[in-house]
């Protein structure tokens, strides 16, 4: 019986090397982190400024009583974290804060024996 070959010269039906499954537990672990980053960096604060234009009214620049908008709040944001303001760096890293503690509750919650009645 012949079996096939990939072109690396490895079977394709081998067992993946050990390290093939940190690899991957790396890579979802990095996606999870660009996702988490990206909604910290872009949705979260065009979340906060539809909340507040809604609630509170139009969003206004300093003196500027016009009607900012949402990419002026973004311009806002993104000034405040250069200047390294600790608010504004919490509300980038706090969608992957959040989702951790999610995922250790859930693991903790998974793993803990069941009660016996």
């Amino acid at each position: 019986m012949a079996t096939t070959q990939s072109p690396q010269g490895r079977d394709p039906v081998a067992p993946q090397a050990p390290h093939s499954a940190t690899v991957r537990h790396v890579r979802r672990e990095l996606l999870i982190l660009g996702i988490a980053l990206f909604c910290g960096f872009i949705v979260i604060p065009l979340a906060i400024w539809l909340v507040g234009n809604r609630i509170l009214g139009p969003y206004s620049h300093g003196q500027d009583t016009s009607n900012g908008g949402p990419l002026r709040l973004l311009g806002d944001f993104f000034t405040g974290l250069g200047h390294g303001s600790v608010i504004f760096w919490c509300v980038v890293i706090g969608p992957y804060v959040i989702l951790s503690l999610a995922r250790l509750l859930y693991l903790f919650l998974r793993s803990a024996p069941a009660a016996s009645t």
